[in-house]
């Protein structure tokens, strides 16, 4: 039987395997498996559970709903998760035998992840309250429309939408008593992390409630003692830090962040604050190497990265690593030294660990292979893969590799990438290339499963995707690189890829070029065609055209334009202007298709409009496609039916050029 490559519908049929957690003796392990049913086009997602001892996989919750975040009690006999079954996202619990999941909390606006303190008996999380609102609140109907109104800067979030007054809470909640505390109450998010070992405090990340205006450019670590309810900030609102974690021994707090040394392009850091002499030592200072997992794909749907997880001795941890289009996982002790543990070309994004044997399963994803599970051994790398959610319908798919490549630019640096062959590749043949630019610019492509990418090649297209200055995984300086010179060096970068492969291969056909990016990709993709005719076709993605416009209508535009373009529409808004794709459309010849989701606050889709009339205006041939309800996270966890038309709709756009 002849294999066929992957099309746009085959995310109906592929699933997803993510947040996979060991129990506390270290021979189970529980994990969320994702799919989207066909008929109804909807996400469905069960927790299924692993034995390392029988090797034998069984369904643990069942239903047409949303089962996430599965925590284990520290005694090993529950499992607390969310689920939104009731119509809400609720913590739920199911015994670890087996059995009938029973819904816990009720709050009327939902609840986060739960968090299990030491004795098994209570959970850790948070819930959104408006001011004067208390956990037994009862909603009522109200249909009547109020006006809104906003004194902070910072009034709607992409994803979330306009602020809806609420903010998130610490709740404790006793699973034994039914009965719920509430431990904060002010204006403000908190959100919950970790409890100490003798239970007696919780750590938590939150802001000032003083400052709302400048809490975007701060996030601090707190514990909280649960007896008196006084406070101890940890840090100094001088940067961003998150995932405070006891040590077993309660003699550290750790956690990660950075000073915002470099804005929003600066690498995190583990911080080790010692309890006893409350000192805070940064024990990954001078280390090139950012913390956690920058990958980006379209896939994995639920991915967590779980963060520090320390050893039961008390003297390390275990960590994602994001370096060169991979994520590894790497072991630090508290004297600061830093130990490879999982190096290979690949993208973790899933780590769970038994902290007695350092065994752990990892959760592991390649460009052909869009994710399972494996059962790794730390100490001496021995691995063997545990889940096969893809195997059968695979079976039958050609899936086309992603060879790596780099090459050097002009100021000397040298650019990484990778180009993926078309699925029924002939080298009698010439192909079509399409240059893909990734979003951020601080986060990376990797070695991973992109389904657009596969989706592209299946069509017989040359997929061409690398990591121009900007990108993080190639050091501090090298994400730093982009900042104030957007379409500067960055277009060069690419554009040198482009020259790069047409150079190489000769299965390229050099007259038949595309061009795709989303987000900071839209961006450069517009800023391509306005200062090159060499691509034939282009499609730009959830985009930025006009930096002056975003500065006011985007979530983030405010600081996002002053710590990346380096100007403000204050004081310097002819800087902003000469940055903009807008400023260049007079030059534009390429045929554009522009896609956007029509409640993308990130990017809002006023950026696709203007770009849209001005070409439109001048006659040229441009189409908007824009998505009813659809977010700046379309393409990653959007509505299965739009996610779906929006690569009929790339591939439908380039198919007509090409």
């Amino acid at each position: 039987m002849n294999k066929i490559g992957i099309t746009a519908r085959d995310l109906f049929h592929l699933k997803s395997v993510t947040d996979p957690k060991l129990s506390p003796d270290g021979s189970m392990a529980v994990y969320v498996q994702t799919r989207i049913d066909e008929k109804t086009e909807k996400y469905i997602s069960n927790l299924y559970m692993y034995s390392l001892i029988t090797n034998e996989t069984k369904q643990w919750t069942f239903g047409d709903n949303r089962d996430t975040s599965p925590a284990w009690s520290p005694d090993g006999k529950d499992i607390a998760f969310i689920s939104d079954r009731s119509g809400k996202k609720q913590v739920h619990l199911i015994g670890s035998i087996g059995g009938e999941a029973r819904q816990l909390t009720h709050f009327i606006n939902g609840v986060t992840k739960p968090i299990w303190s030491p004795c098994s008996s209570k959970l850790l999380l948070s819930t959104g309250l408006k001011e004067g609102e208390t956990l037994n609140t009862v909603k009522e109907n109200d249909l009547s429309k109020e006006v809104h109104r906003y004194d902070r800067i910072k009034y709607k979030w992409d994803g979330r939408g306009y602020f809806d007054q609420l903010y998130q809470q610490l709740v404790v909640v006793d699973i034994f008593q039914n009965e719920s505390v509430l431990l904060t109450e002010n204006n403000i998010d908190h959100h919950p992390n970790a409890w100490s070992p003798d239970g007696q405090h919780v750590a938590f990340i939150s802001g000032d409630a003083e400052k709302s205006d400048d809490e975007l450019f701060s996030s601090d670590i707190f514990t909280m003692d649960l007896e008196t309810k006084s406070l101890q900030k940890i840090t100094d609102s001088t940067g961003f830090f998150k995932d405070p974690k006891w040590s077993p021994n309660g003699k550290y707090l750790s956690f990660i962040g950075h000073n915002k040394e470099f804005a929003g392009a600066t690498f995190s850091n583990i911080w080790l604050h010692s309890i006893s002499d409350q000192t805070i030592q940064c024990l990954t200072d001078g280390w090139d190497v950012e913390i956690g997992d920058s990958a980006i794909g379209d896939f994995q749907i639920g991915a967590v990265d779980p963060g520090i997880l320390w050893t039961n001795d008390s003297q390390g941890f275990y960590f994602l690593i994001s370096d060169y289009g991979n994520t590894g996982v790497y072991y630090g002790s508290i004297e600061g030294a830093m130990y490879p543990s999982i190096l290979d070309p690949q993208h973790i994004y899933g780590l769970t660990i038994d902290p007695e044997s350092h065994r752990a399963v990892v959760a592991i994803s390649t460009p052909a292979h869009p994710g399972d599970l494996f059962a790794y051994n730390l100490t001496n790398g021995d691995k063997e893969q545990i889940s096969f959610v893809n195997d059968e319908f695979l079976r039958n798919k050609h899936l086309s590799i992603a060879e790596p490549i780099s090459f050097p630019v002009a100021d000397g640096l040298t650019i990484h990438g990778w180009i993926m062959r078309p699925t029924e590749f002939n080298e009698n043949l010439k192909y079509p290339l399409i240059l893909e630019i990734h979003g951020g610019p601080h986060m990376m492509y990797a070695n991973t499963y992109v389904h657009e990418f596969q989706t592209l090649a299946n069509e017989g297209y040359t997929v061409l995707f690398t990591n121009p200055r900007g990108s993080l995984g190639y050091g501090q300086d090298f994400a730093n690189a982009c900042r104030g010179d957007y379409g500067g060096m960055d277009y060069q970068d690419l554009m040198a890829g482009v020259d790069h492969v047409l150079t190489t291969y000769d299965f390229i056909n050099h007259e038949d070029l595309g061009v795709s990016g989303g987000s900071y990709g839209g961006f450069m993709t517009n800023w391509i065609i306005g200062h090159t005719n060499r691509f034939k076709a282009a499609v730009t993605q959830r985009c930025i055209s006009n930096w002056l416009s975003f500065y006011g209508v985007s979530d983030i535009g405010y600081y996002f334009t002053e710590w990346e373009i380096g100007g403000d529409i204050i004081n310097s808004a002819d800087k902003l202007w000469q940055h903009s794709p807008l400023k260049y459309i007079s030059n534009v010849n390429t045929p554009l298709l522009l896609l956007h989701g029509e409640k993308d606050f990130r990017c809002p889709i006023e950026q696709s409009e203007q770009f849209f009339v001005a070409l439109k205006r001048q006659n040229k041939e441009a189409v908007l496609v824009s998505f009813p309800d659809e977010t700046h996270e379309i393409t990653r966890s959007g509505s299965p039916k739009m996610r779906l038309r929006h690569l009929e709709e790339i591939k439908g756009w380039f198919n007509k050029y090409f």
